[in-house]
């Protein structure tokens, strides 16, 4: 396959680490601390009410459906406020919450993985999420993260894949997205002229199958480490052709 690749964009939730353990830990443990904090809004807001009432505030601000920290900060202070709770605890309540978002673990292959490709070419975190590299003390392996709410639109909006080509310098025809979910990162990066790569993890895509026939992706791996071994072969393939 004639790919020349010289940067990376990478989604993060279900390709480095899995969210579902995170997505089912994060609300209790903000209800938690409502309970130790803001009892009244513990009490009226349950984790399962909480979710209704976000789900409330997401419809009466779709504009905002590309910020996931500012729709929870919203939550929390409509909760607080209609239970008789000092709205001066939303920025704490967040931060407990967001402490516990980024919290991650990775896949076994995903580190090494990072380490191999980061050799190779640079690596840019293109994510719809709120997680924070930083935080999560991966950052020393990316260029930079651009995250949905930074941007002020989310995958699979062509805009965000190319502020991201822009930003490392490269034609988007040089720029493989890599990334697990089918709509958002290899359709929404396809069309937005970048090569991709289908990362098709076993937890999330068992039997995996390709639904479309109009687009499909330029390359296809189980694991982020399959991948870094075809960018090792893949570069030793150009610097032969080179010296040739």
């Amino acid at each position: 396959m004639n790919l020349h690749i010289r940067a990376i964009t990478l989604d993060l939730d279900d390709t480095l680490w899995p969210f579902a353990p995170i997505g089912a830990r994060v609300e209790h443990v903000l209800h938690d601390w409502l309970l130790a904090n803001c009892p009244r809004t513990a009490e009226r807001f349950p984790v399962d009410e909480m979710r209704r009432l976000r789900e409330v505030i997401n419809a009466e601000h779709p504009h905002l459906a590309h910020d996931f920290s500012t729709l929870r900060k919203l939550t929390l202070a409509r909760a607080m406020d209609l239970a008789g709770d000092d709205p001066m605890h939303v920025e704490p309540a967040f931060e407990a919450f967001y402490a516990e978002r980024n919290r991650v673990e990775c896949y076994p292959d995903a580190i090494e993985a990072l380490q191999r490709i980061a050799a190779r070419v640079p690596i840019a975190a293109v994510t719809n999420g709120n997680a924070d590299l930083r935080r999560i003390g991966l950052h020393s392996h990316f260029a930079f993260q651009l995250g949905a709410a930074q941007h002020g639109s989310s995958k699979p909006d062509p805009g965000i894949f190319q502020a991201a080509c822009e930003r490392l310098g490269e034609a988007p025809q040089h720029v493989l997205h890599v990334g697990d979910d089918i709509d958002l990162d290899v359709v929404g990066a396809a069309r937005a002229g970048l090569r991709t790569c289908w990362i098709h993890r076993d937890d999330l895509h068992p039997q995996p199958t390709w639904p479309y026939q109009h687009v499909r992706p330029d390359l296809a791996f189980h694991t982020l480490d399959a991948l870094a071994d075809w960018l090792d072969a893949h570069s030793q393939t150009h610097a032969q052709d080179n010296v040739a």
